[in-house]
């Protein structure tokens, strides 16, 4: 098993998790240490086994997987976050790479470039799917600071101000106030146009 690249595998549906750790662990250098069905598992699994390399979805349960890709750069940066997704969107790209992640690729290009994938950033060589790399440039920027991003996702998935309040410790005014920055950046007329605009363009 001697210098074989370590992998562990965060992804939460369960065939597509089976599947890809099949097709990984056909490869001769290659070992699939683990796989896991949230975030929140795949980071002790990091910490406790400090593989070279977490694959990782962005829809993940208890941790997303850009939270999940932030806390091992943080923490574990011998390990090399490479992310999997099938979100084809410049701002869910530029928000993983400043999280830390050396790779992004989307689940719909050919099997054999995940295996090359994760070779290439296991020696520290960022991958970026072809399709999204040009876009980038291009993309519109972020409007949105960390603590609007999670305010408003979590008001569009239907907390209250008052469930927003109470668990983020903040006054009901301050939770308003930051929604209605995000609205207004977003030129939106509610929270839940606000959420829906900003998910489409990965910000969310």
């Amino acid at each position: 098993m001697s210098g074989k690249i370590r992998v562990i595998l965060a992804e939460d549906q369960t065939m597509l998790r089976g599947a890809l750790a099949a097709l990984l662990s056909i490869e001769p250098d290659i070992e699939v240490t683990g796989t896991y069905p949230d975030g929140e598992r795949a980071l002790q699994a990091v910490a406790q086994h400090r593989p070279d390399v977490l694959i990782t979805d962005i829809e993940m349960p208890k941790m997303t997987g850009l939270e999940l890709t932030a806390r091992v750069h943080e923490l574990y940066p011998e390990t090399r976050v490479l992310i999997l997704t099938t979100f084809a969107r410049p701002g869910y790209l530029r928000r993983a790479l400043d999280a830390g992640a050396h790779g992004y690729l989307l689940k719909d290009r050919p099997s054999e470039e995940l295996s090359d994938a994760v070779r290439r950033v296991s020696l520290g060589v960022r991958v970026v799917d072809p399709d999204l790399a040009t876009e980038i440039w291009s993309a519109e920027k972020d409007p949105l600071t960390e603590r609007e991003r999670l305010i408003l996702r979590r008001a569009g998935d239907g907390e209250s101000t008052a469930e927003l309040a109470k668990s983020l410790r903040l006054s009901e005014g301050t939770v308003r106030n930051y929604l209605s920055e995000a609205i207004s950046k977003l030129g939106a007329s509610t929270r839940f146009e606000a959420a829906r605009t900003a998910r489409m363009k990965g910000w969310l």
